[in-house]
């Protein structure tokens, strides 16, 4: 009888194999959602058309608005895993450039720093403990600015993070003048009958976008309850010694345990009671910190994968894990600058030790007065030029299309986006985006290159339309183009090696605007057989 008695349940082994396989389940489900989540979103702001597309690019055409707009999503939502796969959809879908979608990702990046801080304020009744809370809260803040404010000007003024991903993403896709689809296109085919359904259901893609944004963020939120529900299982000494133990051991606890949440929110804000407690010191646990901040980059990875079809979205993805990586590279083997982010948030730490309210009144300058302060002073950065172009063939038929341009007058980049028809259609989208960039004395349109130099200087390239030589026929000082007066329009020939009808393309340049005025296509004998031109300019 005693035996039976001591005898373990024989349910207890399949009641832990259940509960973990919940558990699985429950991991899976949320992935699913996740996305689902994200199919959806990008098939709604494909949906939603070009206005909403345009309203996009306006807003985030600015860098520091763009900084700023990633900074204020994050720290409303909490959650910069959520950001961060909103703006891989959106370039996904055609609505944001990369070089657009980079500062948000910065932004985004500094604004999840608000929910430490936010926890760290928790402690304003304890006098020690706040003072090393407020310490712990504000690294992670510091060490995200301090990494902006590196890579910031970088790629503000020479398209740092956005040359170097985009050419890591070229392995794998070939830019030039991209086509925009008619038809939507899915993450993944498998969710397509089901988004389908939901089209046809809800005709509203604007309510389908903030369905798909609500189940995007509840995802989220459920992989951050079954992994805080672990961590709370356990003592915070045992967590201590657990994830502390060592610098190695710290940060690859703090990538690994993010990458799972999908979220460093959750894990930063955990770290700020344990060295508020002095459970850990912010030494031991700043490691965890910049590990988590590599961490939650996965989640854009995530999204980029299902979006394969679009080199910019693979190109995000690589940038938001360099600009986190790149952090961490700088603050964490170097011991002159691991101390930098440590001795700010110390030194902010004591200083609330006296002001109580100087972890406030840093909170609002961080996230709202600097940020603004930089839009204002920032603002006409952004070049936006509206061309019309008449199309006449030899026959004398003609055609119009539209080219809305936008250069960025610092960092000489921007898009070419081409609109069929004369005038301006509600909802209509882009025909052709240009990626648009100049370097030295050298337009980049597409893949195609104009090198404006002396009169008689050539070269070869090769776009998509084979292999070819280019020269530079003469310089114009001025040329009169629909009513409206250029100054030095540089004249460049063009002959395909591969071309059957030795037909001669003649562009004349824009060099101070950077900008095509006429196309000419001639015939071996000069007789011009296809002229586009420049009817109407407006500047913006």
């Amino acid at each position: 009888m005693q035996a039976l008695e001591t005898a373990p349940h024989p349910d207890t082994a399949n009641h832990k194999i259940w509960n973990n396989l919940r558990i699985v389940l429950y991991i899976l489900g949320a992935l699913i959602l996740f996305l689902f989540a994200l199919d959806l979103l990008v098939s709604s702001l494909q949906h939603l058309g070009g206005t909403v597309g345009e309203t996009i690019l306006l807003a985030t055409s600015n860098p520091f608005a763009g900084l700023f707009i990633g900074l204020l999503i994050t720290a409303m939502l909490q959650s910069s895993s959520t950001t961060t796969a909103l703006v891989v959809a959106f370039v996904a879908s055609g609505a944001m450039t990369l070089e657009s979608a980079i500062p948000i990702i910065m932004g985004a990046n500094v604004g999840t720093t608000i929910t430490s801080m936010i926890v760290s304020l928790g402690f304003i009744s304890r006098k020690k403990e706040f003072r090393r809370a407020v310490s712990a809260g504000s690294y992670h803040v510091f060490f995200n600015l301090l990494t902006v404010f590196v890579l910031f000007p970088l790629e503000y003024y020479y398209s740092f993070l956005s040359t170097i991903s985009f050419r890591i993403a070229h392995y794998f896709f070939k830019p030039s003048a991209v086509a925009v689809k008619e038809e939507v296109s899915h993450s993944w085919s498998g969710f397509s009958p089901l988004t389908d359904l939901l089209h046809r259901l809800i005709p509203s893609p604007f309510v389908l976008a903030v369905l798909a944004l609500a189940l995007l963020f509840s995802s989220i939120l459920i992989f951050r309850k079954l992994i805080s529900d672990l961590l709370r299982a356990k003592s915070p000494e045992a967590f201590s010694r657990f994830f502390f133990k060592n610098q190695i051991k710290s940060f690859s606890w703090g990538l690994l345990t993010t990458a799972a949440i999908r979220s460093s929110t959750i894990t930063t804000s955990v770290v700020v009671p344990i060295v508020a407690n002095k459970i850990a010191t912010l030494r031991q646990a700043a490691p965890f910190i910049m590990g988590a901040n590599v961490g939650t980059t996965i989640t854009a990875f995530i999204a980029a994968i299902l979006n394969t079809n679009t080199a910019s979205a693979i190109s995000i993805a690589i940038a938001h894990f360099l600009f986190n990586l790149i952090g961490v590279i700088l603050f964490f083997p170097i011991p002159v600058l691991r101390r930098l982010p440590i001795e700010l948030a110390n030194g902010l730490g004591k200083i609330t030790l006296q002001y109580r309210l100087a972890g406030f009144l840093f909170l609002l300058l961080t996230f709202f007065f600097i940020p603004f302060s930089l839009i204002y002073f920032n603002q006409d950065s952004i070049q936006t030029y509206h061309l019309t172009y008449e199309t006449r063939a030899a026959d004398n038929s003609q055609s119009f299309y539209r080219i809305v341009a936008r250069m960025d007058k610092r960092k000489q980049s921007g898009e070419w986006s081409q609109f069929p028809g004369e005038l301006p259609v509600t909802g209509e989208e882009p025909s052709l985006i240009y990626p648009v960039s100049v370097q030295n004395n050298t337009l980049f349109v597409g893949e195609k290159m104009f090198l404006l130099d002396r009169p008689g200087f050539c070269w070869d390239g090769e776009d998509e339309k084979g292999l070819y030589n280019a020269c530079i026929d003469k310089i114009l000082k001025q040329m009169q183009v629909s009513s409206q007066t250029f100054d030095s329009v540089y004249i460049c020939t063009v002959k395909y090696a591969a071309s059957k009808d030795s037909v001669t393309h003649r562009y004349y340049i824009s060099a101070p605007l950077r900008l095509m005025l006429q196309h000419d296509v001639l015939r071996s004998d000069s007789i011009t057989i296809n002229t586009e031109k420049v009817v109407k300019f407006d500047v913006q």
